[in-house]
This record gives C-alpha cells, sequence and structure tokens, in this order.
C-alpha cells in the first residue's frame, strides 16, 4: 500500500490536480487533512469531479476552514486551534493520496507546520512550477525533505522550462515523476491520460 503527500513549492503551482492525477492512477483513496477557503468547491469536490474509477474513496478532511488564508490564520478568525494531534490519518486497506496546504513550513498553529503531519512512512512528491524565485522555493522545499530522511520525488507543472527543471533536478538528485503540461482545461478525459501516462512511475516509489 502507498502513501503519497503531495506538496508544492508555493500555492497554486498545481498541487491537486497532481493528486487527482495520482488518485487515478493508483485508484487511491483522498485525504485532504486541512481546507482552508472555498468550502462550496473544495479540493475533496474537485478531485472526485476529476476521476473516473468508482474505487476511490474520499475521506473527510480533520479541518475545513472558511477564509482563504493560512490554516493558523483562518483557524484563528473562527476562534480555534488547530491540534495537529487531531489530524488522524483515515483508515483504509487501499494506496492513499493525502493533500497538503500550501507549502510544507505553511503554519498549523503557532508551534506547527504542515511539515509536522507528513509521516515517515510517507512518500513525499513536491509539485514545481516555473516562476522568478521558483528555483530557490524549489531547492529550500526538496531539500528540507531529504534533510529530514523523507523518500522525495518532484514533478514539473506548467509550460517546460528546461534551464530551472534541470538544476533543480542536478542539486537534489530526486526522481522526476514527469510534467503536468499546460492544459486548456483538466477534464477526466485529461486526468485519465496523465494517470496512464504516470501509474508505472509512481506503483515504482
Amino acid at each position: 500500500m502507498q502513501k503519497i503527500f503531495v506538496t508544492g513549492i508555493s500555492t497554486e503551482v498545481g498541487k491537486t490536480i497532481a493528486s487527482a492525477i495520482f488518485t487515478e492512477a493508483l485508484t487511491a483513496d483522498y485525504w485532504k487533512p486541512v481546507q482552508a477557503g472555498d468550502l462550496d468547491n473544495t479540493d475533496v469536490d474537485k478531485v472526485k469531479r476529476l476521476i473516473s474509477n468508482d474505487k476511490s474513496k474520499f475521506h473527510p478532511c480533520s479541518y475545513e476552514l472558511k477564509a482563504a488564508m493560512s490554516p493558523h490564520a483562518a483557524a484563528e478568525l473562527e476562534g480555534i486551534r488547530i491540534d495537529r494531534f487531531h489530524i488522524n490519518e483515515p483508515e483504509t486497506d487501499n494506496n492513499l493520496i493525502i493533500e497538503g496546504s500550501g507549502g510544507i513550513l505553511v503554519p498549523l498553529n503557532d508551534e506547527d507546520t504542515m511539515f509536522d503531519i507528513i509521516m515517515p512512512d510517507y512518500k513525499v512528491v513536491v509539485v514545481s512550477r516555473n516562476y522568478l524565485g521558483s528555483i530557490n522555493h524549489s531547492l529550500l522545499t526538496i531539500n528540507w525533505l531529504l534533510h529530514k530522511g523523507y523518500d522525495v520525488s518532484v514533478l514539473f507543472s506548467g509550460e517546460a522550462n528546461p534551464q530551472t527543471e534541470n538544476i533543480i533536478l542536478h542539486k537534489t538528485g530526486v526522481s522526476l515523476i514527469g510534467r503536468i503540461d499546460e492544459e486548456k482545461e483538466f477534464t477526466k478525459e485529461v486526468i485519465k491520460k496523465y494517470a496512464n501516462k504516470f501509474e508505472g512511475i509512481l506503483r515504482s516509489l
């Protein structure tokens, strides 16, 4: 059974699309521990709409917060404190895709960050998207995870930028899952195409 934690170098880099592809590729279950904002169209809802198989189960978020902010700030607005010990991995005999919120050091409260809920047995996939500063963000994220002992791979999204991607791979030595191109629209059919493309790589992680 595989447990893959999907994180990103920043917000809006393609974590949810990547999570949908991985869920479809492995007919896995999906879990988003903390959802902050967009409660009428959560990341769980988005992934549900994008997959085609009928085996995947969608586990409830541990926390659903109204404001589209860092989880610690969104929780404070609602007068609550996120307790990482109340973020419990769902029980399943299936593969599990876990989608993080923002990057690995996004605060959950004054002490804990998203990193603190990445369990030692998780494989971690970092989604990197090219923008000014993305090399630095990618190297910081990947090297932090490697330093902490995690099995890390990278997935690029958006238009190709060989200079950026090659230096990230060279500097970190992590394995490459592949690329999600800049698609006009992500439909079930597009997700299935990428799922078929990445399935063998994901199963060998």
